[in-house]
């Protein structure tokens, strides 16, 4: 039990010891301490520059930010079986609670309080909204992402798929749909119909509601399926996660693809779902390449393999603040960084 006259040196200690921190006092208080335990366990690489070589470097600074969220996920609070809180100052977060975890199923539980702000910070994505400059003459020109989906914050390749060359409008697929932003630029770009798949429940009812905000739900099918839907379609677009590595979260699946599974199962598969003359759009970043965790000639040799060829490629720069700031330990790797929209098509015969 800890509660307001509990130090951050203290509660940084224990739970660096891995003691659990049931917080008693304001609540207030509490995110103060969460902010103070936060500067103490800012991992090395974010103090000082690190002498290691990549891909060292990268694995690194992943197994430091593990044990930051280790330790900060210590601090706790109790949920009352009504998603309130029986602190001093507690907010009112319940739409917050029942939008991420369900309705209030007469069981109280404790959360670390990382997660919590977590969940209300989710909450106010998806009550504002992602304004999709792309999107612009709709009369909702934004995505709103649900807990536990990706938010498109990160959208420059979006540009990408506006300005590509559109043969085929009839029927494209997205493989890994998300919040559904692919779908809705596709449809309104003109294409008539749009299947679009995910394995995560989370997205397709995220997809499900964007797509309903911007009108086009008539003009969609959402499959939970890993990859494609049964059938061809004259264009297939997937963004796969651009990392290859373990994901530790739901949100780290749009980041990391655990042996590159997705990218290869989507190369490997691309040629089959494609009418005759059709196009896979990749949306690839090669932050990877820089990290040295996957070659270029690699994937492009996956590329090979499955019996396609590269039609062209157009790239954009990110925009994000961590390419520019130069006291990252991977600010070189993010400053080269650059994400292609590859436009593929099944080899000749």
């Amino acid at each position: 039990m800890v509660g307001d006259h509990t130090t951050a040196a203290q509660a940084f200690q224990k739970a660096c010891a891995g003691t659990g921190l049931l917080w008693q006092g304001d609540f207030q208080n509490a995110r103060q301490l969460l902010q103070a335990m936060g500067r103490r366990a800012l991992p090395s690489s974010h103090k000082a520059k690190s002498s290691q070589a990549l891909p060292a470097a990268f694995h690194a600074y992943r197994m430091a930010q593990a044990q930051r969220a280790r330790i900060l996920s210590m601090l706790m609070v109790r949920i009352e079986a009504d998603h309130t809180m029986d602190l001093r100052r507690a907010p009112d977060w319940r739409e917050a609670m029942a939008e991420a975890w369900g309705p209030p199923d007469g069981q109280a539980r404790f959360v670390s309080l990382r997660e919590l702000l977590g969940v209300v910070s989710a909450h106010e994505w998806r009550r504002k909204g992602v304004f999709i400059p792309e999107l612009e003459g709709n009369d909702h020109p934004s995505i709103h992402p649900h807990y536990g989906v990706f938010s498109p914050v990160r959208g420059e390749y979006l540009a990408l798929v506006q300005r590509a060359p559109l043969k085929d409008m009839s029927l494209a697929f997205d493989i890994g749909v998300g919040t559904g932003v692919l779908s809705a630029l596709l449809l309104h770009r003109g294409v008539q119909q749009v299947v679009a798949t995910d394995t995560n429940e989370q997205a397709l009812s995220c997809a499900a509601d964007n797509l309903a905000r911007l009108k086009m739900q008539d003009r969609v099918q959402l499959l939970q399926t890993n990859l494609f839907p049964p059938g061809r379609a004259p264009l297939v677009v997937c963004n796969p996660p651009w990392l290859p590595g373990k994901a530790s979260s739901l949100l780290d699946q749009a980041i990391y693809d655990e042996d590159s599974r997705m990218l290869r199962g989507f190369l490997h598969g691309l040629a089959s779902h494609l009418t005759p003359g059709g196009e896979g759009w990749l949306i690839l970043s090669d932050l990877a390449e820089h990290l040295q965790l996957r070659p270029r000639a690699q994937w492009m040799q996956w590329v090979k393999d499955a019996g396609l060829q590269v039609l062209s490629e157009d790239q954009v720069a990110p925009v994000h603040p961590r390419s520019q700031d130069s006291s990252d330990l991977l600010h070189e790797a993010r400053r080269q960084e650059r994400t292609s929209l590859w436009r593929l098509s099944a080899s000749p015969a």
